[in-house]
């Protein structure tokens, strides 16, 4: 390997780790401080919230990737600027060109890294971190999830616990439905069997309803059922994506397809993480640019300043058209993969001119 390009990725490196190291604690900061305030009412030994935050961590960290190439490329222009080290590597024949390509380079192959390596742990972590939880949280007692064999709610009310299974969810409708009801000693009660049941509102109707319990079989043309679930919250309680893993993910959308529900989240969620490393690399290309465009400036405060407000447009750029493909207001490959475009065509305009600065 040439001298040079040890050198650039030694610099590089150096400022990718410092930033994440900064970053890393400042999100454990917040994490800590938001599970000291869960806790404060709560018994708990004095270093739970302490490991709770370091394994919640690294899901926020992964978030806030594209931030942390940004700084991490504005600090090594910083450290070749500071020096003149620059203008050395160019009066040695290296052309900002080659800089660029070495640290965009540098920058997708650590974002393949973190796909493969680090969002694994991540979400093996945060799964972690949500069993733990979990047993602290009203929502602990409640349970959705989805398998092959459908979908499975566990419920408390009243004092029954109850046991849903569905074979399919159509619209806001359970599709040939099981429940068992047990007593808190979880001696069954009864069960129901019912083709169609709608979930539209936390009061069930449970249609053409067949009730078995101990001696008798009944049959209901329409039977209420008090839950505390409507479609909304199985929605939001079944998965948090961020704790599977990209097999998890495929595995899970087999599922949901198979059920005929919504992909419309999972597929965002894995399209997201296959464009992340092109991403990382765009973002990095695009903050190299800044940081060339504004070398003048003596401030290094004002240069990453400047270099974080164009970064902060573009991060909510791509969350809004990823709004935009949950909606189903746009197409679901343009919400993730127009901003990406977007960004590649201002990069590649703007980057003419790199190697005149």
């Amino acid at each position: 390997m040439k001298t040079y390009i040890k050198f650039l990725s030694k610099i590089y490196l150096n400022s990718f780790f410092y930033v994440s190291l900064i970053m890393f604690s400042l999100i454990f900061i917040l994490n800590l401080l938001s599970e000291l305030d869960f806790f404060k009412d709560i018994n708990v030994n004095s270093y739970f919230p302490i490991y709770l935050s370091l394994l919640n961590s690294p899901t926020f960290i992964f978030e806030m990737f594209p931030f942390i190439f940004l700084i991490s490329t504005q600090l090594f222009f910083i450290t070749l600027f500071s020096n003149n080290q620059i203008s050395i590597l160019k009066y040695s024949g290296l052309k900002n060109s080659k800089i660029l390509f070495i640290i965009s380079l540098m920058s997708f192959i650590l974002g393949l890294l973190i796909i493969t390596l680090f969002y694994s742990f991540s979400s093996s972590l945060k799964n972690f971190y949500l069993d733990l939880k979990t047993n602290y949280t009203s929502d602990g007692k409640y349970l959705a999830v989805i398998t092959k064999n459908g979908l499975w709610i566990k419920d408390v009310v009243d004092e029954k616990i109850l046991i849903i299974n569905s074979v399919k969810i159509d619209q806001n409708y359970l599709i040939d439905a099981y429940i068992s009801e047990f007593n808190n000693n979880f001696e069954i009660k009864r069960n129901i069997v019912s083709p169609k049941i709608d979930i539209s509102n936390k009061n069930w109707i449970i249609f053409d309803a067949k009730v078995f319990d101990k001696n008798t079989k009944q049959k209901f043309d329409s039977l209420e059922m008090k839950t505390n679930f409507d479609y909304l919250l199985v929605q939001s309680l079944f998965s948090n994506l961020s704790s599977l893993s990209i097999l998890e993910l495929l595995e899970l959308r087999k599922n949901y397809k198979s059920l005929n529900y919504s992909l419309i989240e999972i597929d965002i969620q894995l399209l997201k993480l296959i464009s992340f490393p092109i991403y990382l690399m765009l973002m990095t290309v695009f903050s190299s640019i800044i940081m060339m465009s504004t070398k003048q400036l003596k401030s290094s405060i004002l240069k990453i300043s400047i270099g974080l407000f164009f970064s902060v447009l573009i991060y909510y750029l791509f969350n809004f058209f990823n709004v935009l493909g949950k909606t189903e207001k746009i197409n679901l490959f343009i919400s993730v993969l127009l901003p990406i475009v977007l960004l590649t065509v201002v990069n590649s305009l703007m980057v003419r001119r790199f190697n005149e600065k």
